[in-house]
Protein backbone atom coordinates (compact mmCIF):
# COMPACT_ATOMS: atom_id res chain seq x y z
CA UNK A 1 0.00 0.00 0.00
CA UNK A 2 1.67 3.80 -0.86
CA UNK A 3 1.23 6.45 0.96
CA UNK A 4 1.03 10.87 0.29
CA UNK A 5 3.24 12.23 2.87
CA UNK A 6 3.20 15.89 3.16
CA UNK A 7 6.54 16.95 5.15
CA UNK A 8 8.02 20.05 5.69
CA UNK A 9 12.05 20.24 5.47
CA UNK A 10 13.84 23.11 6.03
CA UNK A 11 10.76 25.49 5.53
CA UNK A 12 10.48 23.70 1.61
CA UNK A 13 7.19 21.34 1.61
CA UNK A 14 7.61 17.95 -0.02
CA UNK A 15 5.30 15.37 -0.62
CA UNK A 16 6.65 11.98 -0.55
CA UNK A 17 5.10 8.67 -1.82
CA UNK A 18 5.85 5.68 0.44
CA UNK A 19 4.88 2.06 1.67
CA UNK A 20 6.22 3.30 5.38
CA UNK A 21 3.33 5.21 8.08
CA UNK A 22 3.50 8.33 8.02
CA UNK A 23 4.54 8.31 11.49
CA UNK A 24 7.91 6.45 9.77
CA UNK A 25 8.13 9.23 7.44
CA UNK A 26 7.92 12.14 10.22
CA UNK A 27 10.39 10.73 12.75
CA UNK A 28 12.59 10.62 9.47
CA UNK A 29 11.90 13.80 8.51
CA UNK A 30 12.45 15.09 12.18
CA UNK A 31 15.79 13.64 12.44
CA UNK A 32 17.02 14.92 9.41
CA UNK A 33 15.44 18.24 10.31
CA UNK A 34 17.60 18.21 13.54
CA UNK A 35 20.77 17.09 12.07
CA UNK A 36 20.68 19.90 8.93
CA UNK A 37 20.20 22.52 12.23
CA UNK A 38 22.86 20.92 14.22
CA UNK A 39 25.26 21.42 10.65
CA UNK A 40 24.19 25.14 10.31
CA UNK A 41 23.92 26.41 13.79
CA UNK A 42 27.39 25.18 14.28
CA UNK A 43 28.70 26.85 10.90
CA UNK A 44 27.06 29.67 10.08
CA UNK A 45 28.39 29.97 6.45
CA UNK A 46 27.01 26.51 6.51
CA UNK A 47 23.55 26.74 4.02
CA UNK A 48 20.79 24.05 4.95
CA UNK A 49 21.64 22.43 1.28
CA UNK A 50 25.11 22.49 2.44
CA UNK A 51 23.92 21.06 5.18
CA UNK A 52 21.52 17.94 3.69
CA UNK A 53 24.76 17.06 1.77
CA UNK A 54 26.95 16.34 4.79
CA UNK A 55 24.01 14.66 6.48
CA UNK A 56 23.74 12.74 3.50
CA UNK A 57 27.21 12.00 3.06
CA UNK A 58 27.31 11.21 6.92
CA UNK A 59 23.99 8.64 6.55
CA UNK A 60 25.88 6.62 3.59
CA UNK A 61 28.93 6.49 5.45
CA UNK A 62 26.72 5.00 8.22
CA UNK A 63 25.27 2.76 5.95
CA UNK A 64 28.53 1.26 4.56
CA UNK A 65 29.58 0.64 7.75
CA UNK A 66 26.58 -1.04 8.82
CA UNK A 67 26.66 -3.60 5.48
CA UNK A 68 30.02 -4.07 6.16
CA UNK A 69 28.83 -5.52 9.69
CA UNK A 70 26.19 -7.02 8.63
CA UNK A 71 28.43 -8.71 6.08
CA UNK A 72 30.66 -9.70 8.58
CA UNK A 73 28.29 -11.37 10.93
CA UNK A 74 26.64 -13.38 7.95
CA UNK A 75 29.90 -14.35 6.99
CA UNK A 76 30.50 -15.63 11.20
CA UNK A 77 27.25 -17.16 11.21
CA UNK A 78 27.89 -19.77 7.96
CA UNK A 79 31.01 -20.15 9.66
CA UNK A 80 29.31 -21.16 12.85
CA UNK A 81 26.73 -23.28 10.74
CA UNK A 82 29.17 -25.03 8.68
CA UNK A 83 31.29 -25.71 11.92
CA UNK A 84 27.95 -27.37 13.70
CA UNK A 85 27.32 -29.58 10.38
CA UNK A 86 30.81 -30.57 11.01
CA UNK A 87 30.31 -31.47 14.02
CA UNK A 88 27.05 -33.15 14.04
CA UNK A 89 28.64 -35.22 11.48
CA UNK A 90 31.17 -36.23 13.88
CA UNK A 91 28.85 -37.14 16.90
CA UNK A 92 26.61 -39.19 14.40
CA UNK A 93 29.81 -41.07 13.65
CA UNK A 94 30.61 -41.64 17.20
CA UNK A 95 27.66 -42.48 18.01
CA UNK A 96 27.85 -45.08 15.35
CA UNK A 97 31.32 -46.38 16.08
CA UNK A 98 30.12 -46.80 20.08
CA UNK A 99 26.74 -48.46 19.14
CA UNK A 100 28.98 -50.74 17.02
CA UNK A 101 31.91 -51.39 19.89
CA UNK A 102 28.94 -52.18 22.18
CA UNK A 103 27.70 -54.97 19.59
CA UNK A 104 31.16 -55.83 19.89
CA UNK A 105 31.08 -55.85 23.74
CA UNK A 106 27.87 -57.74 23.89
CA UNK A 107 29.39 -60.50 21.62
CA UNK A 108 32.24 -61.25 23.61
CA UNK A 109 30.68 -60.77 26.64
CA UNK A 110 28.45 -63.16 25.75
CA UNK A 111 31.57 -65.67 24.11
CA UNK A 112 33.12 -64.97 27.55
CA UNK A 113 30.25 -65.94 29.57
CA UNK A 114 30.11 -69.43 27.17
CA UNK A 115 33.29 -70.44 27.98
CA UNK A 116 32.54 -70.19 32.10
CA UNK A 117 29.63 -72.25 31.58
CA UNK A 118 31.50 -75.29 29.68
Amino acid sequence: MSNKVKVVICGKDFTLQTAESSNYVFGLTRTLESRITEITDASSSASPFTAAIMVGLSALDDLSKANARLDSLRDQSKEYVDEAGKMRLERDAALKEAETLRAKLAVLEQEQGEKHTK
